[in-house]
């Protein structure tokens, strides 16, 4: 019976073999096309994030050699560094507070406007600050939250009587993350507009014109019944997006309050993975921070994908 098999296997591998080499044929061109990005996806994604798990496993300064450290990496980052942690507490009330209210306001500004005219004036206009970079739009909003008494929305403060002097915006710990959250959430809304916006115009009206004949009589039954539902992939898309902006906040966090910021009020977890990757030079502590925050998103765009699903 073992000689048997033995043959049937051996005879049957030509044939499978030639399936494969049909297959392959058949879909040359679809192979040919997908090529480039895969070879791209594999070099600058595949390939840095196994990097970056083996270096978070030994100690490298990228000029000696790096050596195995085991776990030692992820031990320190959360049982001695303090500094970690308040990045972490930063990040996570950053990114509870940007990426929800982004979200929502991204998708109802989105829901408002595909009802009014000239749509395409306005979508320009909620689209410019995200093709903008954060540097930039930081030092704009600086403008209104300048800590002297030349600061826009001090002088208004000042004129007003409700404050007698000026208001240290970005220099007072108490103030410094709340500055990076409103101008983050103003910049948020962009990209997550757009893809909305787009999937209200895929939605094809005969959908709302069967609705209102089955006894949907306004707007909000037709979002909830029909939008949403016929929205889905959208809302997946914005709903990653949201998280891996939320907590990936770093240029606005730094053009703002500065590296290292006051007592660590603006530092988040990019900003941490900055200060050891390329001020202090610890790379296999800051791949422990990278991998620590791939992680993280990656569960919580799993999280997304649960909620949003087609199914």
């Amino acid at each position: 019976m073992q000689e048997t098999s033995v043959a049937i296997n051996v005879n049957k591998s030509p044939e499978l073999d030639q399936r494969l080499l049909k297959g392959w044929y058949k879909y040359r061109i679809g192979i040919m096309f997908s090529a480039p990005f895969l070879i791209l996806f594999f070099v600058f994604t595949v390939v840095p994030v196994f990097t970056a798990i083996f270096l978070s496993l030994t100690n490298y300064n990228m000029i000696q050699k790096p050596s195995f450290a085991g776990i030692t990496n992820y031990r320190l980052l959360f049982t001695d560094d303090r500094v970690f942690l308040i990045a972490l507490k930063n990040t996570f009330i950053f990114a509870g507070i940007t990426g929800p209210l982004g979200y929502v306001m991204s998708f109802v500004m989105a829901w408002i406007i595909n009802q009014l005219h000239f749509r395409n004036v306005y979508s320009l206009a909620f689209y410019a600050p995200s093709v903008t970079s954060a540097v930039t739009m930081s030092t704009v909003w600086l403008f209104f939250f300048s800590s002297d008494r030349y600061g826009f929305i001090n002088d208004a403060l000042i004129r007003i009587g409700i404050i007698n002097e000026p208001i240290l915006w970005t220099k007072d710990p108490e103030y410094i993350l709340w500055v990076i959250v409103i101008i983050s959430v103003w910049m948020s809304m962009g990209t997550g507009f757009l893809v909305f916006l787009a999937g209200f115009q895929s939605i094809p009206q005969y959908l709302y014109e069967a609705a209102a004949i089955d006894g949907i009589k306004n707007q909000f039954m037709q979002l909830w019944y029909i939008t949403l539902p016929m929205m889905k992939p959208q809302l997946l898309f914005g709903a990653v997006t949201a998280i891996v902006n939320a907590f990936g906040v770093f240029d606005i966090a730094v053009a703002v309050a500065g590296i290292p910021s006051p007592n660590y009020a603006g530092h988040t977890i990019v900003t941490h993975l900055y200060d050891y990757a390329f001020i202090r030079f610890q790379m296999g502590y800051a791949s422990a921070v990278a991998v620590f925050l791939f992680i993280l998103t990656f569960y919580l765009g799993r999280i997304s994908m649960k909620i949003f699903s087609a199914r």
